[in-house]
């Protein structure tokens, strides 16, 4: 057991070694797994986030005039192929509804975001029992995956709010790609989830990068079997966002830009037969965005999937 929690402090450590996001979790760029559905083969689901922003803030928080509310929400397809014993893959296609409110003026945005595939390879897959009739589970995969700049990205936002975070984009206009570990731990019912991705993005050709993003999650979770192939799973636990800043013409850094942000999360998770329901809010604990000129509000998800 011991060797189980130096793995998952090591997860959540590696961030702690990165400075500062495209806003963390808004936007652009955003990525967050979470609880997989419980699936042996296949699944696809749709999922739903909501997420909000408040820009233009002065010293201490403080709002003005220029004060924008940022409302960022997606609904994502989304699906995952377990291929033989050892290989996974999963796929991501989100449609993003932006809104930016200033001054009782509303502009929406909307449409396809950019595209993304992860692969993964289990490295780790072994069953213990321990205290003599306790099963003990582990898996541990590793993965890397690519994100199409498939969404729209338009350059003139840039120009003209180079006071605020290059955020209010469906899409980056960039080639970016993602490195991934998955951990889970489960002594009988009760397990620990652990998730990193290291996300590395590229000029887009309007010379923009946003900054490289670091994300780690951690869940614990608790499976209630309530009836016949009906499972509720209740979860709670942290995630962490952090990122570099993001630059200009390949070397000057954008100063309305990284940070990060820390979260709670609690959720729930509940599989009946094939089909896979689950919610989650992540409330705020700490934050430290583009040198304090934004601030990130609480966020939620729910999702819906099918397993076969």
């Amino acid at each position: 057991m011991k060797k189980l929690w130096t793995i998952i402090i090591c997860l959540l450590a590696v961030g702690y070694e990165t400075r500062a996001c495209d806003i963390c979790g808004c936007g652009v760029g955003s990525y967050y797994i979470g609880l997989l559905p419980d699936f042996k083969k296949r699944f696809m689901g749709v999922r739903y986030q909501y997420k909000t922003l408040r820009s233009h803030l002065g010293p201490g928080g403080s709002t003005s005039y220029l004060t924008t509310d940022e409302t960022y929400q997606t609904a994502e397809v989304w699906g995952g192929w377990n291929i033989g014993k050892r290989f996974r893959v999963l796929g991501f296609v989100p449609v993003n509804f932006n809104s930016r409110e200033n001054q009782g003026v509303t502009m929406n945005k909307s449409g396809i975001g950019d595209i993304a595939v992860v692969g993964y390879y289990q490295v780790l897959d072994r069953k213990n029992v321990i205290f003599h009739d306790k099963l003990l589970v582990q898996s541990l995969w590793i993965g890397g995956g690519v994100k199409a700049p498939t969404g729209r990205y338009e350059p003139s936002e840039r120009k003209e709010n180079e006071d605020t975070p290059n955020n209010f984009q469906l899409g980056t206009a960039s080639t970016d790609f993602t490195f991934n570990v998955m951990y889970d731990v489960r002594l009988m019912d009760f397990g620990v989830n652990a998730n990193v991705s290291y996300k590395v993005n590229t000029n887009n050709k309007y010379d923009y990068r946003y900054g490289n993003k670091f994300t780690a999650n951690l869940l614990a979770y608790y499976k209630f079997r309530l009836a016949d192939q009906l499972t509720i799973a209740p979860n709670a636990g942290v995630l962490l966002e952090t990122a570099t800043k993001d630059t200009e013409a390949g070397k000057y850094k954008v100063d309305v830009s990284g940070g990060h942000s820390l979260l709670a999360t609690s959720g729930i998770e509940a599989t009946f037969r094939t089909f896979s329901v689950g919610a989650n809010y992540q409330p705020v604990i700490s934050q430290e965005l583009a040198d304090m000129r934004v601030k990130a509000g609480n966020r939620a998800m729910v999702h819906i999937s099918y397993l076969f």
